[in-house]
């Protein structure tokens, strides 16, 4: 008996069964958020509910970095606000529908994340988020001063436009729905990154990146794409959140001030600051 007792405990435990890459609660909990997505616009303000799932998407993004890295950024507010800029100026002034408006926040936002984590991302813990800080106030001060922002009046009355240049987004439950299917395929894809084997390296150089380091990852490479790909998914938070109010918002500097990261932050942190891999 006693060496059968052994022979069990010395057994591992099986991997937990999964559906799509999710474990059996995660399935539960996403179709549980699914449900939630569909029937929410029946019971609350469909512009509050937009509102939310672009600053969910853009705790998502923040979350990628520092749930996964482990890097604090405090300049997050730039990406999320000059990625609703550009969307904003493409929508207004060059007149592209939303869904390549968006596109083009976002790639500037990339390409805004990998100049910015380019010259962070060699440095750790404090120092790397005050970089980052430094950095954000120069894109808010730009944001005052440059003539497409608007200065601080920001770009006002904003077309929601059509959607592939023929469904209409100006009524509010077509704009609830794309912003919704923004919301999950953004979910998805962030899902997919960090259960990915890029993502278990990422999760190595959280928990241990010397030891990464030892095994031959070459680890600020790994920690620059991370940075790229948080910074892309905010721009589209903040591109998409630039549409919501249509004609009666507008998109303002304090979108790119530290109070948005602040707020996203706190948001972050209340989700349990990281998803359980």
């Amino acid at each position: 008996m006693a060496g059968q007792s052994m022979t069990s405990s010395a057994v591992p435990a099986g991997p937990q069964e999964s559906i799509f890459g999710f474990t059996k609660a995660q399935f539960i909990a996403l179709l549980v958020m699914f449900a939630a997505l569909v029937v929410a616009p029946f019971f609350l303000y469909p512009v509050f509910l937009m509102k939310l799932l672009c600053f969910a998407l853009f705790a998502c993004a923040f979350n990628l970095l520092i749930g996964y890295v482990g890097l604090t950024s405090f300049g997050h507010a730039a990406y999320f606000g000059m990625g609703g800029y550009i969307t904003a100026h493409s929508a207004k002034v060059w007149g592209l529908t939303p869904e390549v408006s968006i596109l083009i926040g976002a790639l500037l936002a990339g390409v805004q994340g990998a100049i910015f984590g380019w010259v962070a991302i060699r440095r750790q813990g404090i120092y790397f988020a005050m970089i980052t800080l430094a950095l954000a106030q120069m894109i808010y001060f730009l944001c005052l001063q440059a003539p497409f922002t608007g200065g601080e009046d920001g770009i006002q009355a904003v077309p929601r436009g059509h959607l592939f240049g023929f469904i209409s987004l100006a009524p509010d439950m077509n704009m609830y729905w794309f912003v919704a299917a923004v919301f999950v395929l953004c979910f998805l894809l962030i899902h997919r990154i960090v259960h990915s084997p890029f993502g278990q390296v990422l999760k190595a150089i959280r928990e241990n990146e010397p030891r990464t380091t030892s095994l031959g990852y070459r680890t600020d490479d790994y920690k620059l794409v991370a940075f790229i790909l948080s910074a892309t998914i905010a721009g589209v938070a903040g591109g998409t959140k630039s549409l919501v109010f249509g004609p009666s918002g507008r998109h303002h500097p304090p979108k790119v001030s530290t109070l948005s990261v602040v707020s996203v932050l706190r948001r972050t942190m209340f989700g349990s600051y990281r998803l359980q891999a």
